[in-house]
């Protein structure tokens, strides 16, 4: 048994749209963003991870960055490959004799269809993958974030991505109502390049976007404990000058209000097409917040004033998916929801 068991791992993976977290053991191995630099002459593999994101929108005619996933799903099938196989790699310390043969659980976007599906499932195998299964996110970040969800209870999760934003009312082990909608993180960090350029012309890229949501978004135009003003430096769009602009919460509330406002609605359809006995649950339970998109501030407060369910961000929001699909691949001869 013991040279068995050095022959075959298993993982857990929460492929994302922004970041992929590998979990051995119940111990995140890999968290990097989801991004790889190639070779344009020869295809292959020049960075992966955070040091693929320090190249990203600074890089020459030879090589070139690339998201493999988008919208939740994969783009570039290509990439993805060498992006798993790579990330894999980080695992395995060099100079092993054999590689070892996988069994992984993978976490997909509950929207997704047979042939995003399929991608997903042959990405896996092709990376080395001998037994793939694949858990709906929202699945695993009820999992992750620690509800029963076998229980005769319905419990509601929003799992905000990168790509994706997952809503789910989940009982008895099923998920009951679904929606799945496209506009998440990275479509908040669209709406503050668009803004800067149209309101301050200002020209910023994808990474100083996704800082200065970090830094100073916000769902909320008033909050109890507002962050300091950001400043971001860049081209003016007339002039080609360097400028400097202080970025306020509430500029950014203002900005972010159409997406947000769409993830409201959703989350309004999701609530209306749940039966009616589940719907008292989870008025009483009330309903989890999970994925990067919870973090942003004022968004749980703003959400439970507009819907009058209690909202909860998960205890560690960014990992509660990949963490969910860690419990999975545990209880995988136990669990029914996973797909082969």
């Amino acid at each position: 048994m013991g040279l068995f068991s050095f022959l075959s791992q298993e993982l857990a993976m929460d492929l994302g749209t922004a970041n992929t977290i590998i979990i051995q053991n119940d111990k995140i191995v890999v968290d990097e963003p989801s991004i790889v630099a190639l070779n344009r002459r020869t295809d292959k593999l020049e960075a992966i991870g955070e040091k693929a994101r320090q190249m990203h929108g600074k890089t020459h005619d030879n090589i070139y960055t690339i998201r493999p996933l988008r919208d939740g799903v994969i783009a570039d099938f290509n990439a993805a490959e060498q992006m798993i196989r790579g990330m894999i790699k980080m695992i395995n310390k060099k100079g092993q004799l054999f590689t070892p043969s996988l069994t992984m659980v993978i976490c997909i976007p509950s929207g997704s269809t047979e042939v995003e599906i399929r991608a997903v499932r042959d990405s896996g195998e092709h990376a080395g993958g001998r037994e793939v299964y694949m858990i709906y996110e929202p699945m695993a970040a009820a999992l992750g974030i620690g509800l029963d969800v076998e229980a005769p209870e319905g419990n509601m999760v929003v799992d905000i991505g990168g790509g994706t934003t997952e809503i789910a009312v989940i009982s008895l082990g099923g998920i009951v109502t679904n929606k799945s909608i496209r506009i998440a993180g990275d479509d908040l960090t669209a709406d503050i390049m668009e803004y800067m350029r149209r309101q301050h012309n200002i020209k910023i890229g994808e990474r100083t976007a996704e800082e200065i949501k970090i830094r100073v978004g916000s769902a909320l135009p008033e909050l109890d404990e507002p962050p300091a003003d950001y400043i971001v430096q860049g081209p003016n769009q007339m002039t080609a000058l360097p400028i400097e602009v202080p970025v306020s919460y509430q500029e950014i509330s203002h900005c972010l209000e159409k997406s947000i406002s769409k993830m409201e609605t959703a989350i309004l359809n999701a609530l209306e097409q749940t039966p009616p006995e589940l719907y008292a649950d989870i008025v009483n339970n009330g309903i989890y917040l999970a994925g990067g998109g919870a973090l942003l501030r004022g968004l749980d407060k703003r959400l439970t004033d507009k819907i009058n369910i209690p909202f909860h961000i998960a205890e560690d929001p960014l990992h509660a998916v990949a963490r969910g699909t860690g419990i999975a691949l545990k209880n995988r001869h136990k669990f029914s929801f996973l797909m082969r």
